[in-house]
Order: C-alpha cells, then sequence, then structure tokens
C-alpha cells in the first residue's frame, strides 16, 4: 500500500490468487495508483518459483525492490513438494532460489534492493548443516529459527557478491505483528501472545522497517545490515557467521540444484 501511494508499479507474488485479488482491489482503491497486478508463486514448489521467474524475467523491464516477505511460522512437521521441511524451504530456499532467478534483472535494474523479512527470532535455532530438514528430530520453534537465521545469513552472503553492483540488501526484523502468522502456536505460546498482544503492532506498524529499507535515501551506501524499528539492530553472534553463511550459501545451492558464485 505504501509503495503504491508512492506510484510505484506493485507485483504481488502469491499462493492463493483469490486472495491476492482482493488485495489488489483493496490497494487500488486506497492509494489510487491502478498500476498494481497479481502473479501466482508457491514458496513451497520450486517450479512454482521457477515458473513465476520466468513470467517475470520476460514480461517486466525492470525490478528495483525484492521484498521477500512470505513466511510461515512454528508449523507441524511437513515437506515442501521438493522435500524440504516446510519452514526451511518456503522461508528460506523459497526466497534464494526466487532471489537467483531474478538477480539479472534486479542488476540491470540499478540502483535496486533486496530486503528479506527475518526475525528476533533467528535467535531461536542454529543451522544444522547435518540434518537440515530436521529429519532426525523435529522442535517448531527451533526449526523457524533456523529459518529466520538463515534469512540473514544470506543477507551476509549476498552483500558480499552484489558489492559495487548498485544492489543493496537489508535484512528486517519487522516486530511482534498482528497477523495470521501466529495460527500454528501451541496453548501456551497463544496465552503469552495475548500478555504481550498490547505491545505488539499493528499490520501498517510492522511494515515500516520494510519500507524504511526498501526507499530510505541514506541506505544507499550501506548493504548487509540486520534493521529493525527503522534503524540497524543487533543480531547473535551466529546471524554474523561468515564461514557458516558461505557454507549455508552453498548446502542452498546444492540443495536446489543451481550454480551461484
Amino acid at each position: 500500500m505504501d509503495l503504491a501511494k508512492r506510484g510505484g508499479r506493485i507485483i504481488l507474488a502469491c499462493r492463493d490468487l483469490g486472495r491476492a485479488e482482493a488485495a489488489q482491489r483493496e490497494i487500488i482503491e486506497k492509494s489510487g495508483n491502478t498500476n498494481i497486478v497479481t502473479r501466482k508463486m508457491d514458496l513451497s514448489d520450486t517450479r512454482s518459483i521457477r515458473e513465476f521467474a520466468e513470467l517475470i524475467n520476460r514480461e517486466e523491464k525492470q525490478v528495483n525492490i525484492l521484498i521477500n516477505n512470505a513466511g510461515i511460522m512454528m508449523c507441524p512437521y511437513s515437506k515442501t513438494a521438493d522435500g524440504f521441511e516446510m519452514q526451511f524451504g518456503v522461508n528460506h530456499l523459497g526466497h534464494f532460489l526466487l532471489t537467483f532467478l531474478l538477480i539479472d534483472l534486479i542488476k540491470r535494474s540499478r540502483p535496486a534492493r533486496i530486503i528479506n523479512l527475518s526475525s528476533m527470532a533467528h535467535k531461536w535455532g542454529w543451522i544444522q548443516l547435518e540434518d537440515i530438514n530436521s529429519e532426525r528430530s523435529y522442535h517448531s520453534r527451533r526449526a523457524y529459527g533456523q529459518s529466520k537465521l538463515a534469512n540473514i545469513l544470506s543477507i551476509r552472503s549476498l552483500a558480499k557478491r552484489l558489492k559495487d553492483t548498485g544492489v543493496t540488501v537489508y535484512a528486517v526484523h519487522p516486530g511482534i505483528v498482528r497477523t495470521e502468522l501466529k495460527r500454528h502456536m501451541n496453548l501456551a505460546l497463544l496465552i503469552s501472545w495475548k500478555i504481550v498482544r498490547p505491545f505488539t503492532k499493528t499490520i501498517v506498524q510492522g511494515a515500516q522497517t520494510s519500507i524504511y529499507c526498501a526507499v530510505e535515501p541514506e541506505l544507499e551506501t550501506e548493504s548487509g545490515g540486520y534493521y529493525s524499528d527503522c534503524k540497524p539492530s543487533s543480531c547473535t553472534r551466529a546471524a554474523k557467521d561468515d564461514e557458516m553463511a558461505q557454507k549455508l550459501w552453498e548446502l542452498s545451492c546444492q540443495m536446489l540444484g543451481i550454480t551461484w558464485d
């Protein structure tokens, strides 16, 4: 909505086209910007991601801002269409593949920015290189933490690879936002949610740091950082581990069958 009010061409990449079109109508009505389009993409299926990226590369002249916003949290154990643990597959690998498939177009569109929505929940997990799909043991909160940690580590790696290209990248903690993301929480966590709800953010408030990283002129020379409340924020030591970031990058490419130097 914010970017539409600024006059941008907005592409909504969504799994559910019915809900996407409802959002499209609302954005057009409230922003007055009719240049809003919907496209189908399911981040839990690499075929769907590739079909979407092929369409964008064919139809669009430029992509200046890519916001990797989609995600699921603490769901029961399941796997994507390609056999990846669902949270790691959607929250990290899906966005990783999408970024890879669009990167040449994004480079040609410079100046351009890429934003990964991570979370303070990156503190909950670690990268389990030997059991990345949580097949030996699964804990929904730790798996979510692993996926959010991966979002930050991939931004660190991406910043190095995109140095001096005119493309800058950022990881964002949006805050604890009142959305349907909490749908899989157990009873104890739902009770905790009700206690902290007065301190949570509306969706408008939760979008602000993503918007900040997308448009703030002062960030033109900054890349690879982690942001919260529209300013640089601190992350864990694990989120600053460049050796692990490289190992995760290589493993991600291997899992997706891509070569990204």
